[in-house]
């Protein structure tokens, strides 16, 4: 290769190099970087009503056992902070079954953000729930489920696009 490549080469790599990136899907709100920090206003779009539903149900089964709701569901927006929350507690960012006493025992970085107000609650009852009104979006469900032993807490990922999403846990 002759010096005149090899200077190009790396001029080209000097100017690539120098180029600030930002990974795709990590924007917030008017297309800004967002990071994991907790900021209500990247959790702003979840509180508008939508046209969206989950129809959901409960049908997970290890060993043998069949498991069965043990509380209610919880609705959670994917955003910057849930999805490196959710990537340190469950291991995952679109679904897990992890047993309970393993997610309460894992630590999150600013464990005190509340983000409680942004998540929606249902019922389940023999082994269904369901969400209505949503915003086009991702979110997190979770729920914990029992065969009578410890619980594990199911997790999934899933988006709504102004249509009704079934999803079985």
């Amino acid at each position: 290769m002759s010096a005149r490549h090899l200077i190009l080469i790396a001029a080209v790599g000097a100017a690539l190099a120098a180029c600030e990136t930002v990974p795709m899907g990590e924007s917030g709100p008017g297309g800004r970087p967002s990071s994991a920090a907790f900021n209500a206003e990247d959790f702003s779009w979840s509180a508008r009503a939508g046209r969206g539903s989950v129809d959901g149900r409960v049908a997970y089964s290890r060993d043998g056992q069949a498991y069965t709701c043990t509380g209610s569901v919880a609705l959670t927006p994917y955003t910057p902070f849930t999805r490196a929350r959710f990537r340190t507690l469950y291991g995952s960012t679109d679904r897990a079954a992890v047993p309970e006493a393993v997610v309460r025992a894992r630590t999150v970085e600013n464990p005190g953000a509340d983000y409680r107000s942004f998540v929606r609650s249902a019922t389940c009852e023999n082994g269904r729930f369901e969400f209505s009104g949503l915003p086009d979006g991702d979110w997190f469900i979770i729920t914990p489920v029992s065969a009578g032993g410890d619980r594990i807490v199911l997790m999934r990922r899933i988006s709504t696009r102004g249509a009704r999403v079934s999803v079985t846990l």
